[in-house]
């Protein structure tokens, strides 16, 4: 007799939440920060092997990149919401039917978001004001790039389906297999072989589609009602409006938020090579701090949709504090110890004094308050695991996109340095992070005043 597959779920809607909440969010974060550090692999790799202006090119690319990262987090969280409430409502027949639904739009938004994205490279990266000298390595790079495209969505709403029900340890230990591979295929293909920007690139498709293979393969293996089978792939109507009422909202706001960063982006290009390089090269602290908020904006979305799904609106609200109280804290926590060894952190990227100038300049601008992303992003993840996610995405347009782009033409016009520059995103932060609070506000209070 085959012996049934164990969920391994964690119990989100009874007993303390502050371990649980920990429990989750901690190998969420090391798997982002796995991710990002091998991806820094290709920032170091580039940097010290193939030069400063390679560097440069794979900078130019930041921005545009972010904007299809950012989206593909941002429609996952669609998945990891509906999964999450039907757990809740303890409706698991339907569990199956959604995931299906789940996986099948995840391969066809894949496909069509990698032909935009080869179709736009060019214009983009030509707007957002890429010098001529790197052009050409940068479309190189992100043309390569784009091909992993369908399996990042394959892997992130897989990984999605996983987290509904608690699983966060997998998913990294997925992260770190491909991301060794990647750190690997890095080293030989630029070193070895010297294919420079087209290695890295090369080497990221590759880890894609393997971290993609091993969400499908563990899926496929189950025999309970998170089981995958290709021949159930379908799209059910119902089931797809649920996942892009909350996730389409989600991912636009992640897509606009980095579409912002592509006019900053404008802007640190003004200032040469080494500013481009150096920008680029202090993101990776960022990415690194903001992978712990956005881990326990993950948590408060599951956790949040679980117990609503119950009808549990106290645990719901003491979920939101611990999320936005462990958020920052811990975020701020990593902060500070990239703030103290900041020159030893940088030269592990770049050996070249101008280049590190501009790194250290934007971690002390932006690194160094981190955490305060963890305001919105666990605001609007506690809105979106109530049902709610339109209002925190138009926000987050506002405080981002037209914030910033007031800053450019205002603050920065007045006072044109690169550190002013860098002051924007601290300044988007704290509009955004007290917009949204408001209307979280407003919204339990009405919530509450329904259920008396």
């Amino acid at each position: 007799m085959k012996k049934k597959t164990k969920s391994k779920e964690m119990d989100m809607l009874n007993g303390g939440l502050a371990g649980k909440l920990i429990l989750f969010a901690i190998p969420l974060a090391l798997s982002s920060i796995l991710q990002q550090l091998f991806n820094s692999a290709d920032v170091a790799v580039v940097g010290r092997f193939a030069g400063d202006q390679a560097l440069a090119a794979v900078g130019s690319c930041v921005a545009l990149v972010g904007i299809f990262v950012n989206l593909i987090v941002g429609l996952s969280v669609g998945p990891n919401a509906a999964l999450a409430n039907l757990i809740g409502q303890r409706r698991r027949d339907g569990i199956n039917r959604m995931l299906h639904t789940v996986l099948t739009f995840a391969l066809m938004a894949g496909i069509v978001l990698m032909g935009l994205g080869l179709l736009s490279a060019k214009v983009v990266l030509q707007a957002s004001g890429t010098p001529d000298t790197v052009l050409g390595q940068a479309l190189l790079y992100i043309r390569i790039y784009f091909l992993c495209v369908p399996f990042m969505l394959v892997y992130n709403f897989g990984s999605a389906i996983l987290r509904s029900y608690g699983d966060t340890k997998r998913p990294m230990y997925y992260l770190i297999l491909s991301g060794t591979v990647n750190v690997i295929l890095n080293l030989i293909l630029v070193i070895c072989f010297g294919l420079g920007v087209a290695g890295v690139a090369i080497a990221t498709v590759i880890s894609n589609i393997l971290s993609a293979g091993l969400v499908m393969l563990h899926l496929y293996r189950r025999d309970d009602e998170f089981q995958f089978r290709f021949r159930n792939m379908k799209i059910n109507g119902q089931d797809l409006k649920k996942i892009l009422v909350i996730g389409v909202p989600a991912g636009i706001q992640g897509a606009i938020f980095s579409v912002s960063n592509v006019f900053i982006q404008s802007g640190i290009n003004s200032f040469g090579e080494a500013a481009i390089a150096g920008s680029s090269l202090a993101l990776n602290f960022e990415y690194f701090t903001y992978d712990i908020a956005s881990a326990f904006a993950q948590a408060a979305v599951t956790f949040t949709s679980q117990n609503y799904g119950a009808g549990n609106l106290k645990r719901c609200k003491k979920i939101f504090w611990l999320c936005l109280m462990f958020g920052f804290g811990f975020t701020e926590i990593l902060s500070i110890v990239f703030m103290i060894w900041d020159d030893f952190f940088v030269s592990i990227y770049t050996v070249s004094e101008a280049v590190a100038g501009y790194a250290i300049i934007r971690m002390w601008h932006v690194c160094a308050l981190e955490g305060l992303t963890a305001t919105y992003e666990v605001e609007s993840a506690a809105l979106r695991g109530m049902g709610k996610s339109l209002e925190p995405s138009i926000i987050t347009v506002l405080g981002t996109v037209v914030f910033r782009m007031i800053w450019l033409v205002t603050i920065f016009r007045l006072v044109p340095t690169f550190a002013m520059l860098m002051n924007v995103y601290v300044a988007s932060w704290i509009f955004t992070g007290g917009a949204i609070f408001v209307v979280y506000r407003m919204h339990m209070r009405k919530l509450e005043q329904e259920s008396t």
